[in-house]
């Protein structure tokens, strides 16, 4: 019997020997076939050799790797984790697993793997990359270039490190640095289509489209329909105000990728400026389907809550995005929308401001400005930074400013931050001793070029509006730094040094929450005197009836002011009010405010809602209005203006915030006190009251004109002085207090 068993042993090591010999030679021609890309020969040979020899390790890798390209992840998981079983050892094995774990968004496990892979294999490349990329997935971006970094100084040409190190430079917002990973990855890879991609993404966000568009347009041809690259050529033809062309990408990138987070989003960003606020709902619900924790998609779908005038779900959804990502972006999002809500007064608002400001300057260093001639009686060198320089509210408030400046006194240059260009533009440019086109620099670029331009003073006009330069402002490049004319509610800046207001827009009473000093003008903005507008008869006398009048953006009409325009149209019997606004071509935002009125028992007949039209129109229309009313509690600015000077008195408010102030001080600038209310019930009362004087009513509207020409805010060129004597004051005060710390030349 011993003799019998030990021949059986003999004879199954001998066949042991045997089928490891075999399958040697099996593994060598299925790792050729692997190599080559015949996956299905591969798969055959690895399950030939494992059926004789189950414990076979590299068969066993090798059927994983198999089985993962062909997309059966699960499969590919499960075999994996047998060869690691096999040979606990193998670094290759733990790394390959990881990269299964990581394609099924298993990141603590692809990152548990890829950091025993680095402990049995330091010097490992590979495992190094792939941790980098788990941690980047799991936003830990700076530990993520961490393992690039040692991966890159194991193998200096290492393109995928590179790359993915600018992805990760790209996600902390370190974009020079992420555009010197990108051009050195392609150093040693010129075709690497990743790293085009991410040159094109840095491109875009430093606002140099043209490298951007090169970029871009070589990674698809490398890769042509690839849906991210479309995607990002859709973002950066939006950057360049093309918005046709890129919806086109954005479509395409979705008939190949239905549900791609950042062509959803492009698609919801171009529905949201072309009014169709429906389309943009959809495809947010579509990206948070997809992602419910998408902070973009939540951020946009608050903006579609505010077309519609509901700010408090607008911002509820804002907080949820910040939850999320607690980005500046974000942050800014919701100072804009604070401004619109009832309850937001200059506290609350500052507040917000005071958070951004204290955000963006702990990651921004500030400028040490080199000396300069501290003469406080010199030509002043003034720098308009704006990207409204076209057909824009904020430009009318503009305009008449920088058409009448001294310009033996102050050398005006503007620097324009928008690509947007029409007629408006072209008279900006005029005005300009120096025009800058300089949406296409980079915040960095932009403060070095006011840097070498010796700018003295620095007028931000946009505010925490989009397309702003904030953040360059925050880099100090000017030694003195103001804000107003466009959004001057504070910006939260320490670097900010003045707002221009005036002392009904901002009260004495909440000026310490300002990151700013205020300096008061004789209103807070003016308009160019508008005199192509006839005359125009009460309506109210040949109508038979009121007409009130709300010419303003539909965000700004709250649940608040309805209410009250609701109780004010139930009291001053068959009255109407008319609506005017481009967002009212929009049904579901038509149909959406017309719903509001009717639940406060208004019937719709008695809403006249009118759309877009060509600006003579639009100003002729308000011959249509008896009595304009004021939004609340964020006011109009250009469009009351535009209602005084075609002779329509204006009914406005006073509120407990900078935005809902803006109306009142206009008011009040032109003599009008005895039209500002403190409350809901004044501002009723004072309609009731002007409604039921026709006679009253029609003198005033042909005397208005006249009125405003008599004002200092209404009279331009009074205005222009005033803003030119804050100028001078600034700087005298500047050149004083350098001279005594030793400052200049």
């Amino acid at each position: 019997m011993q003799s019998s068993a030990g021949a059986r042993a003999f004879q199954n090591a001998r066949l042991q020997k045997k089928l490891k010999k075999q399958a040697d030679a099996i593994i060598s021609a299925a790792a050729s076939a692997y190599g080559q890309g015949r996956y299905a020969e591969t798969d055959a040979l690895c399950r030939q050799i494992l059926q004789a020899v189950p414990d076979h390790f590299d068969a066993t890798h090798l059927l994983g790797l198999c089985v993962q390209q062909g997309g059966r992840l699960e499969e590919a998981q499960q075999l994996l984790e047998r060869a690691i079983a096999i040979d606990p050892r193998s670094h290759e094995a733990h790394n390959n697993l990881a990269t299964v774990y990581f394609v099924l968004q298993k990141f603590e496990a692809a990152r548990a793997c890829q950091e025993k892979a680095i402990t049995l294999k330091p010097t490992f490349a590979p495992a190094l990359t792939g941790l980098g990329n788990t941690l980047l997935h799991m936003n830990q971006p700076g530990q993520a270039i961490e393992m690039y970094d040692r991966a890159i100084r194991l193998k200096p040409d290492y393109a995928d490190a590179f790359c993915n190190r600018g992805l990760a430079e790209l996600a902390l917002g370190q974009f020079d640095r992420a555009r010197q990973s990108f051009e050195r990855a392609l150093l040693f890879q010129p075709r690497h289509a990743e790293a085009l991609v991410g040159k094109g993404v840095v491109s875009i966000e430093l606002k140099h489209y043209d490298e951007a568009e090169a970029a871009l347009a070589a990674a698809l041809a490398i890769r042509p329909g690839s849906p991210k690259v479309l995607a990002h050529r859709g973002r950066l033809n939006l950057a360049r105000s093309r918005p046709e062309q890129a919806a086109m990408d954005f479509d395409a990138a979705l008939a190949l990728a239905p549900k791609l987070e950042m062509a959803l989003r492009g698609k919801a960003e171009i529905a949201l400026s072309t009014g169709n606020t429906a389309q943009a709902i959809l495809a947010c619900k579509t990206l948070l389907e997809e992602n419910p924790r998408s902070a973009i998609a939540l951020a946009l779908l608050s903006a579609c809550f505010a077309n519609q005038g509901e700010i408090a779900a607008a911002i509820e959804h804002l907080d949820a995005a910040l939850t999320i990502a607690p980005d500046p972006d974000l942050i800014a999002r919701k100072i804009y929308f604070l401004d619109f809500l009832p309850d937001a007064d200059f506290a609350v608002q500052q507040a917000a401001r005071k958070y951004w400001g204290e955000t963006v300057a702990a990651r921004v260093p500030q400028r040490q400005l080199s000396s300069r001639q501290l003469d406080p009686d010199r030509q002043i060198v003034i720098g308009y930074v704006a990207a409204e320089f076209w057909y824009h509210s904020a430009a009318f408030a503009l305009l008449p400013v920088l058409s009448r400046h001294d310009h033996a006194k102050f050398e005006i240059i503007c620097y324009s931050c928008s690509p947007s260009r029409d007629e408006m533009t072209a008279k900006f440019m005029a005005l300009a001793d120096v025009w800058v086109d300089a949406w296409q620099l980079s915040d960095d670029e932009l403060a070095d070029r006011i840097e070498a331009d010796k700018v003295d003073i620095l007028i931000d006009v946009s505010g925490h509006s989009t397309g702003n330069r904030l953040p360059v402002f925050a880099r100090k490049p000017a030694p003195i730094q103001v804000t107003g004319f466009g959004h001057a509610t504070g910006t939260g800046l320490r670097t900010m040094d003045y707002v221009l207001a005036d002392p009904v827009f901002i009260p004495q009473s909440a000026r310490h929450l300002l990151a700013e000093k205020v300096h008061d003008l004789p209103c807070l903005i003016t308009v160019d005197p508008i005199l192509d507008v006839p005359p125009s008869e009460l309506p109210m006398l040949r109508n038979g009836h009121v007409t009130f009048g709300v010419f303003n953006r539909i965000n700004k009409i709250s649940d608040e002011a309805i209410c009250v325009w609701s109780k004010l149209m139930r009291e001053v019997a068959g009255s109407k009010i008319m609506i005017k606004h481009t967002l009212l071509d929009d049904a579901l935002v038509r149909d959406g405010l017309l719903a509001r009125f009717v639940a406060q028992g208004i019937a719709e007949d008695n809403v006249i809602c009118l759309g877009s039209t060509p600006r003579q129109e639009h100003l002729q229309t308000f011959a249509k209005v008896d009595i304009s009313l004021d939004t609340f509690p964020q006011n109009g600015g250009v469009s009351t203006w535009e209602s005084l000077y075609a002779g329509v008195p204006v009914v406005a408010k006073l509120g407990h915030g900078a935005s809902s102030r803006a109306g009142g001080s206009i008011v009040a600038a032109v003599g009008l006190n005895d039209w500002v209310a403190e409350d809901d019930e004044g501002y009723a009362a004072i309609a009731c009251k002007f409604a039921a004087q026709p006679a009253a009513l029609a003198k005033l509207r042909a005397s208005l004109p006249a009125r405003i020409a008599a004002s200092s805010a209404g009279n331009v060129e009074i205005f222009t002085r005033e803003v030119e004597a804050a100028y001078r004051r600034f700087w005298r005060d500047y050149c004083a207090a350098a001279a005594q710390g030793g400052e200049g030349a």
